[in-house]
């Protein structure tokens, strides 16, 4: 019985870092409006998920944003476009292409390339080393220094 009342503490504290629930929303079709926009969206913080996915503060305060922008009766559009504009086209998921979001379609593809190239360049390296023929001078030196060897071995 004194081990079970030295558990309780442990068990309240358990019950006062649990987060609640977030509360279903008021309006279901506006709700539904908002995680499809958050799919579209970015997490800032996460970098790798979607606002819908993430659960950032971040998060969860720009989905509040575009909850709240939704009610003043914006469009899905000018969300966007107000989150672009605070946040630059690194919050779209799927950023446009363009001049300044080019390096983020094509670094990988670029990366690549070079990755192939450098093979490439080391392959043909190698294949030049073991091409290259010794001469009668370099094969006497290696001789030499391979009797030497052997000769000062015990």
């Amino acid at each position: 019985m004194p081990r079970l009342l030295a558990l309780l503490p442990l068990l309240f504290a358990a019950s006062v870092a649990a987060k609640e629930a977030a509360p279903a929303a008021a309006d279901p079709v506006l709700e539904k409006r908002v995680m499809a926009l958050a799919e579209e969206l970015r997490c800032l913080v996460c970098q790798n998920q979607t606002l819908a996915d993430s659960n950032a503060p971040l998060a969860e305060d720009l989905r509040n944003q575009v909850r709240e922008k939704m009610r003043q009766g914006k469009s899905d559009a000018e969300v966007v476009d107000f989150l672009v504009q605070r946040y630059g086209d690194f919050v779209l998921y799927r950023p446009p292409l363009k001049a300044t979001t080019a390096l983020l379609w094509f670094g990988p593809l670029l990366l690549l390339a070079v990755g192939f190239a450098v093979l490439l360049l080391r392959i043909q390296r190698r294949r030049q080393a073991k091409d290259i023929e010794m001469s009668a001078t370099d094969r006497k030196r290696a001789a030499d220094l391979l009797a030497r060897g052997e000769a000062e071995s015990p």
